[in-house]
């Protein structure tokens, strides 16, 4: 898919979308956005630790800006895949990866998105650890 290139400015329109999402809700702190881009980063890192190599090869090259088009499909697919995770086959796990890959191109959800995921994380990681002192316990016989 051929970008369009404005002729006056050379700017295609990814770039004016993306610019205009940042500036849209661009935070007075520029730290804050570093942040949130690194803990993106970081439950991306989280995915490819847990995927197989060809899936992990594959959402790399959905993240280069080169694959917009592919990625904005993809992603809301697997948001869709995700809302109906009731199905067989489809699983909820298709709602957090959708949603990461949006917020890749539209920054004004990276925050939330974020924080979000902070939550479940640590959500899951409390449950695993009363699933373990239950586990230790019925061992025990306390």
């Amino acid at each position: 898919m051929q970008k369009t290139v404005s002729a006056e400015t050379g700017v295609g329109w990814h770039d004016l979308l993306t610019a205009a999402l940042w500036t849209w809700d661009s935070p007075s702190n520029g730290s804050q956005m570093a942040t949130t881009a690194a803990e993106l980063n970081r439950y991306f890192q989280m995915i490819h630790q847990r995927v197989p190599m060809r899936v992990s090869v594959f959402i790399r090259w959905l993240r280069k800006p080169s694959s917009f088009a592919v990625r904005v499909i993809v992603a809301f697919m697997l948001v869709i895949g995700g809302v109906f995770s009731f199905l067989p086959v489809l699983g909820l796990w298709m709602l957090p990866l959708g949603l990461l890959l949006i917020s890749q191109d539209v920054p004004f959800l990276q925050k939330p998105l974020v924080a979000t995921l902070a939550w479940l994380e640590s959500k899951w990681v409390s449950l695993k650890g009363k699933w373990k002192r239950a586990k230790l316990s019925r061992q025990t016989g306390s």
